[in-house]
């Protein structure tokens, strides 16, 4: 078993955290910034840990690591520890065994997550066939999913929550644009692709509804 260590988090704080992990192993730090530098090193090293502080673990460019850890089988055999500030709260976020194996825990004193708003229905949301993009200010994004009062984009420029955008489906005169904001963001690090952000992005009730709606059916996907 590998003793390497790949520890993250705020380049203030790695200092603190090191002191508390097994002084005769190797450890490599990375300031919370440099995800997906981290990412590389942890794909080429395979270290037996990689440990980070809460506050990046619960960040969108945190969960996107973990995800990816989780999800690559070469990394099957890598634990990763989530460090809180307060080293009697450290806490397991993912643990796979050498069957591929996954728990979750959590320290009973912390506070539970908020609630995922990501699954709130106000209109039918229509699933969008592949290969159709859309313009979230001027940055093409595919097109996920669609509804009179949002939808869901995956691009490949920064999308934060709370941001202003302006959506346009189609072109020329028959464009449809749509004025809004980020609802929720993701950062996501797929396998083999380049990173991303996923967005939802709502605008509400608005007089491009009816345009909305006739892009949805036009472009919508052939569920089988």
């Amino acid at each position: 078993m590998s003793s390497r260590i790949v520890l993250i988090g705020p380049a203030d704080a790695l200092p603190d955290l090191q002191e508390r992990l097994d002084p005769g192993a190797d450890v490599e730090t990375f300031a919370d910034s440099e995800a997906l530098e981290a990412l590389d090193h942890i794909i080429r090293t395979q270290p037996a840990l990689v440990a980070m502080q809460d506050d990046f673990a619960d960040s969108s460019r945190g969960q996107a690591l973990i995800n990816r850890i989780k999800d690559d089988a070469t990394l099957r055999d890598v634990e990763v520890r989530v460090m809180a500030k307060n080293a009697a709260k450290n806490r397991v976020a993912v643990k796979r065994g050498s069957h591929g194996s996954t728990t979750t825990a959590v320290a009973e004193d912390e506070a539970k997550p908020a609630l995922d708003l990501k699954g709130t229905r106000r209109a039918t949301r229509v699933r969008i066939k592949d290969g159709v993009e859309v313009s979230v200010d001027g940055n093409a994004a595919a097109l996920v999913d669609l509804s009179t009062v949002g939808a869901q984009v995956v691009s490949s420029t920064v999308l934060k929550p709370n941001q202003r955008v302006r959506v346009t489906m189609g072109d020329g005169k028959t464009a449809v644009k749509c004025a809004g904001s980020i609802a929720w963001a993701a950062f996501e690090m797929p396998k083999g692709m380049p990173t991303r952000y996923r967005a939802g992005i709502d605008w509400g009730l608005t007089p491009e509804g009816p345009g909305v709606d006739a892009f949805s059916k036009k472009n919508k996907k052939n569920e089988k």
